[in-house]
């Protein structure tokens, strides 16, 4: 018989976080009046009416406008904690051309002194995560790069900040493209290829849907492949259409490959939050409304994936390689049985 109590249980157990600059949506309506940009602990304390909601992610160094400690303890006095850090390396004009990878020494020892700081500032907010997004690392033109040295150039600055604090855990976020047409972590394979090289132990990987979608993955298969030969660090839960970066709330368009995507990283043993990369900011939806829907959905999937686990016909279907009935199973689970 199928324990309800267990279910619930695994629902309470579950952190979610989300991406802070949701919260800047709609600002005149949240903030009527103010001129400029909505501070930081401006959007915590709007994210802090989110249901459900127990983490947020801070990008570095854009929210650690103050001692990180503090900020940390503001964030706690409104209910929530920090999941981790993210980096983004704007702060450099040169950091268009490359991070990690720029053809100046001077600028690659910016780029990584600066995510060393990032790491140092996480630890300071009593988080050890650092997710490293290296959108600038690649390339536009045929011609334009060595790509061995370019290559070499990106395994050093990663295993550097790596070795820089071994207690903290450093997670690629890999995605195609966007800024550089071509990004030299553009999937799973090739930032795993990356992550054999490094052989650093405190690195793995997160996870994003939307970017695992454009780059023609089936999200399942590849966190399979990052927990054989990595591990998954974090998971970025939003949707999209497979064209670009298009965070579409969770659900809306590839409901049952995330189903999959969540009873493959629960399998594998995933206990970290489940994070909302979505952009309500870019079409002006109410943040706090959206995050809860994302909240509640992601609830219901993981009803059904306990449901799923519980029944032994899709194991054997799948044994089977049987789509017919796996398909049958999986929407039976979903959306109820005929009468």
């Amino acid at each position: 018989m199928y324990d309800f109590t267990d279910e619930a249980n695994a629902l309470n157990s579950t952190r979610f976080a989300t991406r802070l600059n949701s919260f800047a949506s709609g600002a005149h309506v949240a903030w009527p009046g103010q001129s400029g940009k909505p501070s930081v602990m401006q959007m915590a304390e709007r994210a802090a009416r989110v249901k459900g909601l127990t983490d947020l992610d801070l990008n570095y160094p854009d929210h650690v406008t103050e001692n990180p400690a503090e900020i940390a303890r503001k964030l706690g006095d409104l209910g929530l904690s920090v999941n981790g850090f993210a980096m983004r390396y704007y702060t450099s004009p040169a950091f268009k051309l490359g991070a990690f990878t720029h053809p100046d020494a001077a600028v690659r020892r910016e780029a990584i002194d600066l995510t060393k700081s990032g790491i140092d500032a996480a630890r300071e907010a009593g988080t050890n995560l650092m997710t490293i997004w290296l959108g600038q690392d690649g390339f536009d033109y045929a011609f334009q790069a060595d790509y061995t040295r370019l290559w070499q150039h990106e395994i050093d600055g990663i295993r550097e900040v790596c070795a820089h604090d071994p207690d903290c855990l450093i997670s690629i976020e890999y995605k195609p493209n966007e800024p550089r047409s071509f990004s030299l972590m553009p999937d799973a394979a090739t930032t795993l290829l990356a992550i054999k090289e490094v052989g650093a132990k405190n690195l793995g990987v997160t996870l994003d849907l939307a970017h695992m979608l454009y780059a023609d993955e089936q999200p399942a298969f590849a966190a399979a492949l990052i927990t054989r030969h990595s591990r998954i660090l974090g998971v970025h839960l939003n949707d999209g259409y497979a064209k670009r970066d298009d965070g579409l709330m969770v659900g809306a368009i590839h409901m049952t490959q995330t189903i999959e995507l969540l009873r493959q990283i629960r399998r594998d043993g995933y206990a970290g939050a489940i994070y909302f990369d979505t952009f309500p900011d870019l079409s002006g939806l109410d943040p706090v409304r959206e995050c809860e829907v994302n909240i509640k959905t992601v609830q219901r999937m993981l009803k059904v994936v306990d449901r799923l686990e519980q029944d032994n016909r899709l194991s054997s279907a799948i044994d089977r390689q049987d789509a017919v009935s796996t398909q049958a199973i999986v929407h039976e689970l979903m959306f109820g049985a005929d009468h």
